[in-house]
């Protein structure tokens, strides 16, 4: 075969192959941006971007992650968080609630609450951040309040003859040892921990709902509400499906007709993640293990 014609078949090879790798990348780039069933890259400025909070609530950063995203696209009008949840840990929570209030003051981007069948407690919490929070009528709510907990395995020890041997610098630096009982100073010690993180609560609560601080506290007595009963309690706005949430969502961003609905990112993890640094998410089994045993929560049980 002649020199010229070996060479143009080299680079009809090379260019094919090239021109196939990009075609490959897009479609790799829609599947992503798009995720399953959204509409990511729509160019449509009429967008309510809905966020799922599901589970029990131990980290911040997926959700703020996300909506520190759709807080910088500028086709996206407005948000609707769709909780289910009863909570879950302190700082996680009030973490969600203050992103959402900063998200708010950042962007003037309107945020609404749809809840599901449970946002209690933590769940609560993070509602409480939003311009408007829509609940079903059976949706539980409430369970305003601060629980600690955990196993005390002393007994067991001394069944098995072993000893637990702590050598400490100060009187509350073994609190809550699941060793041995608490003493009466550790009770009032943890006492006052749970009292703060109650305070905390109510502030939050009374100054985002615009109620008296002694009305919270009698709401606030750890019991969980139905969607209708909260309603009437004013812990939240509307009694309402998602849907009526996001046309909710729609009309404050000033959005005239149908609304395009931009669906939750449903993430999907593959060998290259692994490879590219999402390894802590994938290979994470318990997020937890990192805590001390003893875990203060704002966690509906």
């Amino acid at each position: 075969m002649p020199q010229n014609k070996s060479n143009l078949l080299l680079w009809i090879i090379v260019g094919g192959g090239a021109f196939l790798f990009l075609i490959l990348c897009f479609v790799a780039a829609v599947v992503y941006f798009t995720g399953e069933g959204s509409s990511g890259l729509s160019l449509s400025s009429s967008q309510v971007a809905v966020i799922d909070l599901e589970g029990i609530i131990s980290d911040s950063r997926e959700f703020v992650d996300e909506l520190k995203d759709y807080g910088n696209r500028s086709t996206v009008r407005s948000i609707v968080v769709r909780i289910n949840s009863p909570g879950g840990g302190v700082a996680a929570s009030q973490e969600i609630f203050e992103a959402i209030k900063k998200f708010r003051s950042d962007t003037n981007k309107k945020v609404v609450v749809s809840m599901g069948s449970v946002a209690a407690s933590g769940g609560y919490y993070v509602a409480c951040g939003a311009d408007r929070i829509f609940a079903n009528p059976g949706t539980i709510t409430g369970s305003i309040g601060v629980i600690a907990e955990w196993y005390n395995y002393g007994d067991l020890l001394r069944w098995a003859k072993m000893e637990n041997v702590v050598i400490k610098s100060g009187t509350f630096k073994d609190s809550g040892s699941a060793t041995r009982p608490l003493t009466e100073e550790e009770k009032v010690y943890f006492q006052s921990l749970i009292s703060s993180m109650y305070n905390q609560f109510v502030s939050a609560v009374a100054s985002s709902r615009n109620m008296q601080d002694e009305v919270v506290r009698k709401l606030a007595d750890g019991r969980v509400y139905t969607g209708e009963e909260a309603k009437a309690d004013g812990l939240v706005d509307e009694l309402g499906t998602l849907q009526d949430a996001i046309n909710a969502a729609a009309k404050m961003a000033g959005i005239q007709g149908e609304p395009k609905v931009l669906s939750p990112m449903r993430k999907r993890f593959t060998i290259l993640d692994l490879l590219l640094g999402d390894s802590r998410s994938v290979l994470s089994m318990n997020p937890d293990r990192s805590e001390s045993h003893i875990r203060f929560q704002y966690l509906w049980r």
